[in-house]
């Protein structure tokens, strides 16, 4: 009887043993698992927060999101720059150029002049005697090649949109004048902006200087170096490729540019670069950032006086 006793309660413990081992490995697995899960969900927020705020993302142009001083890094340099020759050059810089359809549109109304007023602005201009240049143009004044006319200015509009080959093209046509569009090579054929075959009629039409403006519109500010690289560098060589021209200037979208972007445009082999910094006087030293002034809906004597101020502060 005693040994029959002695072997049940080692039968006991032995079952005792195997019961709390599973217990401790599904703890054990319990514990496993939780760290597994939070470790997912960390990583989740970790991708999260890096596709929202690391990942560029396309930029919608903004009269309030417009860049409008110098970044601090490239107004150090201005400041400790050599003086060099200084030209009063107005570059007038346009977005939309139609009769907007959806009223409720408020930022395609707030970057847009109907045909009408641009015309009136064209012919007051014409009159006035100004000579109408382009970006390349003004490029060669800067290095020498070429002298500066008499009233020079620049029509520079920025995106691509079709209403340029509706709208505009014709205008610089029936006055015969010069303008320089800055196309985002991504969206040519998009919905709102210029097919293939519309940006080869503004090409033909030996009017228009084409400039870039990236591949999808990012703002390049503080953007990592590779970005910047392939958004400037892609976009120049997708355009000449298509179009076999060169491509000689670049306009940052919504004015957002560093230091590393204007150093990105050098080396890329663009002559000039524009701004959305208010200001007239162009020289050397701001040429990978020329100021730029929006016209507004002036016309006549006041888009005269308008340009004949000397109010215009890019700081």
């Amino acid at each position: 009887m005693a040994k029959k006793k002695s072997h049940k309660k080692k039968i006991s413990s032995s079952k005792l043993k195997i019961i709390e081992s599973k217990k401790s490995s599904t703890r054990h697995f319990s514990i496993f698992l939780f760290i597994v899960t939070a470790l997912v969900l960390i990583l989740a927020v970790f991708l999260y927060a890096y596709e929202n705020f690391h990942t560029p993302k396309t930029v919608l142009d903004s009269p309030k999101h417009l860049v409008k001083k110098l970044p601090a890094d490239v107004k150090k340099q201005i400041l400790t720059a050599s003086p060099s020759a200084t030209f009063r050059v107005p570059i007038l810089l346009y977005h939309y150029v139609e009769y907007v359809q959806d009223k409720k549109d408020t930022i395609r109304e707030s970057l847009n002049i109907d045909p009408y007023t641009f015309e009136q602005q064209v012919i007051t201009l014409k009159n006035a005697g100004y000579t109408f240049m382009t970006a390349k143009e003004l490029g060669d004044v800067l290095d020498g090649k070429m002298q500066l006319p008499k009233n020079p200015i620049l029509l520079t509009f920025d995106d691509g949109h079709w209403d340029f080959y509706t709208d505009v093209l014709p205008i610089l046509k029936k006055y015969n004048i010069k303008a320089t569009a800055y196309i985002i090579s991504g969206f040519i054929g998009g919905s709102d902006f210029m097919s293939m075959s519309q940006l080869q009629g503004v090409e033909d039409s030996n009017l228009v200087d084409v400039g870039a403006h990236t591949v999808h519109h990012y703002s390049l500010r503080h953007l990592s170096l590779t970005t910047v690289e392939n958004e400037v560098d892609m976009s120049k060589e997708w355009l000449e490729k298509m179009y076999h021209k060169p491509v000689v200037s670049f306009a940052y979208p919504n004015g957002s540019f560093d230091d590393q972007a204007v150093q990105v445009v050098k080396n890329a082999g663009f002559k000039t670069a524009v701004s959305t910094v208010p200001g007239i006087l162009q020289n050397q030293t701001n040429r990978y950032f020329l100021y730029r002034l929006r016209p507004g809906h002036r016309i006549g004597v006041q888009l005269l006086t308008w340009l004949s101020e000397d109010s215009f502060r890019p700081f």
